[in-house]
């Protein structure tokens, strides 16, 4: 019985057969791993990009204009330019602050949320500012990372949106002096 049973462990230890398989079970997750945080952080780049191009575009024509900009032009204004997002009007939020020259105080961190849909809050987040007065024009966007369970997807910062999600925010940050007027 012993003798048996020694054989068949010699049998079992020279036999070489699944190798592979081993081999591809342990690199195959990897390579899975690469892939798709590779895949969420070009999509992650694709985005960044064209929304700051938006609002580098939309500061131009701030700049450009003598118009006292509102809440929904200048998003629209943006998501004119931007133009990748498919449902861009309720992906961003904006924010339009002077910056105080005398101390170079920087408003706060950015809120990404409109906070009650019902009402307006785009009126106090906007501001126009005066004649030679520095502007801070902020954009932030959510999206739903697709793929949060890769290291990258898990590594980005979560914010809640207004429908429960986790989704990652992309801030776009552009200033501009309001020119004096006539």
């Amino acid at each position: 019985m012993i003798g048996m049973l020694a054989r068949r462990l010699r049998r079992f230890r020279g036999n070489e057969d699944g190798n592979s398989t081993v081999e591809f079970v342990i690199l195959f997750p990897a390579f899975i791993a690469i892939f798709l945080a590779s895949f969420e952080s070009g999509l992650m780049m694709v985005r960044n990009v064209m929304l700051e191009r938006g609002v580098d575009l939309a500061v131009r024509t701030l700049r450009l204009t003598s118009v006292d900009p509102d809440y929904d032009s200048i998003k629209q204004e943006v998501c004119d330019y931007a133009d990748i997002f498919s449902n861009c009007m309720d992906l961003i939020h904006v924010e339009m602050e002077p910056v105080d020259m005398d101390d170079w105080i920087m408003p706060g961190a950015p809120k990404c949320i409109d906070q009650d849909p019902d009402t307006d809050d785009g009126e106090d987040a906007i501001s126009g500012g005066g004649n030679n007065e520095l502007m801070m024009l902020r954009v932030c966007a959510l999206f739903k990372p697709y793929f949060p369970g890769t290291t990258l997807g898990m590594q980005m910062p979560v914010y809640y949106a207004d429908d429960g999600e986790k989704k990652y925010a992309l801030i776009a940050t552009s200033a501009f002096v309001n020119e004096p007027t006539r």
